[in-house]
């Protein structure tokens, strides 16, 4: 990889670690302040966001693709101008009718849909009312964000979304003690932050594409017309993609009480884990491997993605491997409480185990999104869909979080088998058996058996604190034994240790 796709690499990573591992700490100190029933609300506000998202009908990640494709020369710096200008109009079309239902609706959901069994109706009614309105701002700036990501400028990018970060999950701690742990201090402080990262990322956007480039042009739709079809079916298979994802926990937020829900959240905060690592890796190399498919550059496409996959997997394999077999522990270490780590456990393994599944089964959709061709993501994905949706209905409703747990990991283990080799055929012939032995299995197989090794053979303490070092010195060995599973951390560790010895003292 190039210096610049390692330091934006970097930078991700830096910043989806850093967010990430705030949001872990500072889940079980929210659950402290406000309850379980509270917290289900914070759980329920996610969800409603991610839902939201299907509105976006696949824009931002087609203008991440023409800031792209700008930069690699196939578009003009006027084309990109009038592409955002006309998804400005867009996207505020939209935030204003979104969030104008959220409000109108808050009463219903408050009474219908959530069953609330100790906070007021009221309170509740008016949390849904500010999550109405903080929600599209949210959604706008990702608008913002595609274009700085795009442009790779993913440095200053991870440092603004980790000032952001700190401020939306340590600065409402302040709120709690001055103002009091209510869900509407809570969603209150959550709207203003809002708007604050949307005014920083707009700002971001505008100074880049005007930076040393033509005069401004007559508006035109033109830009959005020619890429309304690539938007469709990025929207069609992101709505497939949330259907998959967000279901379950949209179908569980009408048959769990919200303090079971609470404890549900939790479980699926620390799986999440799993997930933030990925969207690190792809706005790292997503918009390179669009570049590379531009200049019809194959052999730097195809390193670039056998590199990234060994990085995929030497970075998720330990997370996956420690809330696979030391989920109990995790959740102890990390709530304190017994009963939720209890509860929690067998939910946070499925997740887990699902979520990396997923994560490996993204790596064909960034091949396909490269190359502007999503036919075969369509169809795998919404044959998923239709076998999918049905079972998380059922297993929701017989068998709780548990079963919607399974139905999804077996499904993404299904999906991962049948569908990466078919899509490799059709955009990479032939590197298929490579990409899955050297790439993947080389370095899962060694994590998985250190870790159920390790559970068997490890005691585990009482104290929380000492739980979590062991937990801790647990996820480094297995980080270590990815490391050297991987040919390309092994290759560039000998390059690193040549570079280190005098000609003279060397043996080969």
């Amino acid at each position: 990889m190039r210096l610049s796709i390692k330091r934006n690499l970097i930078a991700n990573y830096a910043s989806q670690l850093y967010v990430m591992a705030i949001g872990v700490v500072m889940a079980p100190v929210y659950l402290s302040y406000m309850g379980q029933e509270a917290y289900g609300l914070i759980g329920f506000f996610i969800v409603m966001g991610a839902w939201f998202q299907l509105l976006d009908i696949g824009l931002t990640p087609t203008l991440v693709r023409e800031t792209a494709r700008f930069r690699g020369g196939a578009i003009s710096v006027n084309s990109l101008r009038s592409l955002l200008r006309a998804l400005e109009i867009f996207f505020g079309i939209v935030s204003v009718t979104g969030g104008a239902l959220i409000v109108l609706l808050s009463k219903p959901i408050a009474t219908d849909w959530l069953k609330v069994q100790y906070l007021p109706i009221d309170e509740v009614a008016h949390a849904i009312v500010l999550m109405g309105l903080a929600i599209p701002l949210r959604w706008i700036a990702g608008l913002y964000r595609s274009v700085v990501n795009g442009f790779e400028r993913q440095v200053w990018l991870g440092s603004y979304n980790i000032v952001i970060a700190t401020f939306r999950f340590i600065g409402v701690i302040g709120i709690f003690e001055f103002l009091g742990a209510t869900p509407e201090n809570f969603f209150s402080y959550q709207l203003v932050l809002a708007a604050t990262e949307l005014g920083g990322l707009t700002l971001m956007t505008y100074r880049l594409v005007r930076r040393g480039s033509a005069p401004r042009e007559k508006f035109s739709w033109g830009p959005f017309r020619s890429n309304l079809a690539f938007s469709l079916t990025i929207a069609f298979t992101s709505t497939v993609w949330l259907a998959l994802i967000q279901t379950d926990r949209m179908v569980l937020s009408k048959t769990l009480t919200l303090s079971a829900y609470g404890v549900f959240s939790i479980a699926i905060v620390a799986a999440a884990t799993v997930s933030a690592l990925n969207g690190a890796l792809g706005q790292a190399i997503l918009p390179r491997l669009t570049k590379f498919a531009a200049e019809r550059d194959i052999t730097s496409m195809t390193n670039l993605y056998h590199n990234a996959t060994q990085m995929a997997c030497v970075i998720a394999a330990p997370v996956v491997a420690v809330l696979t077999f030391f989920a109990n522990p995790v959740l102890m270490a990390w709530t304190g409480r017994p009963n939720i780590a209890h509860q929690a456990a067998p939910i946070l393994t499925l997740y887990a185990i699902g979520n990396g599944l997923a994560w490996l089964s993204s790596f064909p959709y960034y091949l396909q999104y490269a190359k502007g061709n999503l036919r075969l993501h369509l169809i795998g994905n919404t044959i998923q869909l239709l076998f999918l949706v049905p079972l998380i209905f059922l297993a929701a409703e017989y068998y709780g979080p548990v079963g919607t747990g399974t139905v999804w990991a077996v499904s993404n283990i299904l999906f991962f088998l049948i569908y990466t080799p078919i899509v490799h055929a059709r955009f990479l012939p032939q590197i298929h058996g490579q990409w899955l032995s050297r790439d993947i299995l080389l370095i899962v197989i060694p994590v998985a058996v250190a870790g159920e090794m390790a559970s068997f053979i490890l005691p585990w303490p009482k104290e929380r604190w000492l739980i979590f070092s062991q937990v801790a010195a647990t996820g480094f060995a297995l980080l270590a034994v990815a490391a050297l599973s991987s040919s390309m951390i092994r290759s560039r560790l000998l390059t690193f240790a040549k570079s280190r010895i005098p000609m003279k003292d060397r043996m080969f």
